[in-house]
């Protein structure tokens, strides 16, 4: 489905009344500064003694009106980041050494997103300049990183968290946890002011630029934004991945099952682990299961697919969730009972969130295709130069019978990813980084990777820094300024 959310710019009452407001099913406000209060008393009586009637005026039975509310403003930023996976924690920590005031908001309990909330355990196209050596630098450091060179890395999870919680309050960002974007608001072209809610009931923030990172382009979509999700526009999407850290008796007598990593790696097992999970009795969801090794005894199975589910239904998501969990059980009770090197294997943690491929992606004043990819694209305004190939997961379980996952005929040549395609285009002062980036459903296969979104990350950070202290709008600041200032804050690493 393609969206795009009209706003009564001569409107300047702020209504509140629910928590996915404005949507695109209600565009009717604006915004007014005028209905915000500054004080911190207001949100403490919001949330401790407010009690609202249960049947507000016009309230039916498919509709409920939800009383109006004044939010306290927060006005101490010059840069807000919106989701702090390895785009966001990245935009956030270079637009801070940029010398940017920076707020990071995270859903979850942890920094990292899929790298930790969802275990993603690998890092691919990440042999880039800038902040990816720097990550990779420093998990060696901590003995955290298996595999020699920059490609096809594993790493610990823990270890991921507390080094990117160490680099942003060494920058200086301030971040805030279990925080859910809610709604946005705009004064005519330009996104002014954002709405969380969390367990401090809902809360307004104001800044000058503001970067979508949610990995479902949440915000862009709250600011009224167009969209694209899945193949055509309205799924089927790439298939979501619940992963798993497992711990095993002993590694090195499943050698034949792990999976390659590092520069260089065989990256072989995967047969070896099918027939092993044949003799067990079992046939996973995803037609090409492996294990990833990650430190000793810790490895990492990637066994799960639910396909057909929308990034953006909280009801499908959860399905998907909670099937998935009962799928890796099932997986490790069958590995279990097969004894010998497999016997007492267990799951150490399953994650919090569901890996997720396809999700809203946003468009922006340049949209990739998968041309740019075909005839190897070079932009003037390059972040990154992209060097993965079109990976489509299967999209149904009877696809997956056939090839669990294909590049449809697609031959890519190395790419550059242009700034234009991380500047939202129906909306000033917004940028994207990472999977919600403008690009077609063949694009987003192979750009999707963490590698890319960490350096789309960094260009997007330093772009909104520019932006904010020179008082201009992020699709005004030229690329040639941009540059000088993501070199100089590399040297800072």
């Amino acid at each position: 489905m393609s969206i795009r959310t009209p706003f009564n710019a001569g409107d300047k009452r702020l209504i509140l009344p629910c928590a996915a407001y404005p949507s695109p099913m209600n565009p009717t406000t604006s915004t007014s500064r005028r209905h915000f209060l500054t004080s911190l008393a207001a949100i403490s009586g919001a949330v401790s003694s407010r009690v609202f009637s249960a049947e507000p005026p016009g309230t039916s039975s498919t509709r409920f009106s939800e009383t109006v509310r004044e939010l306290p403003l927060t006005d101490d930023a010059d840069v807000i980041v919106c989701g702090a996976g390895p785009a966001g924690v990245t935009a956030a920590i270079s637009a801070a050494r940029a010398g940017a005031k920076v707020r990071l908001f995270e859903l979850h309990g942890s920094l990292g997103g899929v790298w930790t909330s969802s275990l993603l355990g690998y890092l691919l196209d990440f042999d880039k300049p800038g902040f990816n050596q720097e990550l990779v630098k420093r998990l060696r450091e901590r003995d955290a990183i298996n595999g020699g060179g920059m490609n096809g890395l594993s790493y610990q999870p823990e270890e991921m968290k507390l080094l990117l919680e160490e680099l942003c309050a060494a920058a200086g960002v301030k971040v805030q946890l279990h925080t859910r974007v809610a709604a946005a608001y705009r004064e005519g072209r330009s996104l002014t002011t954002l709405i969380t809610e969390s367990k401090s009931g809902r809360q307004a923030w104001k800044a000058p630029v503001f970067i979508d990172t949610t990995g479902d382009g949440d915000l862009g979509a709250q600011a009224g934004c167009e969209f694209e999700i899945g193949k055509d526009n309205a799924c089927p999407c790439q298939p979501m991945t619940m992963y798993a850290l497992l711990v095993v008796k002993d590694a090195a007598q499943i050698a034949d099952c792990l999976h390659g990593t590092g520069d260089g790696g065989r990256h072989v097992g995967p047969k070896a682990f099918q027939d092993t999970l044949k003799r067990a009795g079992v046939t996973p969801s995803y037609g090409h299961a492996c294990i990833f090794p990650i430190q000793g005894n810790l490895v990492l199975l990637m066994a799960n697919h639910e396909y057909g589910i929308n990034a953006t239904d909280a009801a499908q998501v959860t399905e998907a969730t909670l099937r998935a969990r009962g799928e890796i059980h099932r997986i490790v009770r069958g590995l279990r009972k097969l004894g010998g090197p497999w016997d007492g294997v267990q799951i150490a943690a399953t994650p919090e969130q569901i890996g997720v491929r396809d999700g809203r992606r946003i468009r922006g004043r340049y949209h990739m295709t998968g041309e740019d990819l075909i005839q190897g694209a070079v932009q003037t305004d390059a972040v990154v130069r992209a060097t993965f190939p079109v990976d489509i997961h299967a999209l149904s379980a009877e696809d997956n019978k056939k090839a669990a996952y294909h590049n449809a005929g697609v031959k890519t040549k190395p790419y550059d990813i242009p700034l234009r395609a991380l500047i939202a285009r129906d909306v000033d002062g917004l940028l994207m980084a990472g999977r919600c980036i403008s690009g077609d459903f063949i694009a987003h296969a192979s750009y999707r990777v963490t590698g890319n979104a960490v350096a789309m990350g960094e260009a997007a950070g330093a772009t909104a820094a520019v932006a904010a202290k020179n008082k201009t709008a992020p699709h005004d600041v030229p690329w040639s300024v941009v540059q000088p200032v993501i070199e100089k804050i590399r040297l800072i690493s």
